[in-house]
Order: C-alpha cells, then sequence, then structure tokens
C-alpha cells in the first residue's frame, strides 16, 4: 500500500509518483500545466541554500516550485 506525502515532506534525491494536487483553480491549472499530473514520476533534485525553493525534475525538465505549492501536491512514497 503506497504511502502519501507532501511533495515538500520528500527529501532530495528521492524519486516519487504524484497521486493528487490539492489546490484549486489557477494554481493547479499552472502546476498540471508544468507536468505535475496525478501519475507523474518527480525527483527532488536540490533546495536552494535558503530551503525555498526546491527545484524538481519531471519529464525530463527542471522546475521549481515555492514550499507552499509543493505542499499542495501529494505524492505515493513506493
Amino acid at each position: 500500500m503506497p504511502h502519501t506525502l507532501s511533495l515538500a515532506d520528500i527529501p532530495i534525491g528521492a524519486s516519487v509518483r504524484i497521486a493528487e494536487i490539492l489546490t484549486p483553480g489557477n494554481n493547479r491549472r499552472r502546476l498540471l500545466d508544468l507536468g505535475l499530473v496525478p501519475g507523474a514520476r518527480v525527483e527532488i533534485i536540490r533546495r536552494s541554500p535558503s530551503g525555498n525553493p526546491t527545484a524538481y525534475l519531471i519529464k525530463g525538465a527542471v522546475i521549481a516550485l515555492r514550499n507552499e505549492n509543493a505542499a499542495q501536491i501529494m505524492v505515493d512514497t513506493n
């Protein structure tokens, strides 16, 4: 059974699968447009020195998300 956490809680170097996007409206649309769709694989590659934002590798592209956005993305850790 998968263990679900928010993307913001995942350590650097881990690879996870997106389970659900919790944010509504334009923010949701933006995340979906970036390729953050349920079922997509995401790797956490680095955090800025301040810890915010974090860089993620998804579908061959590197994107940066603020922690408050990443906290709205639920992922399966298995």
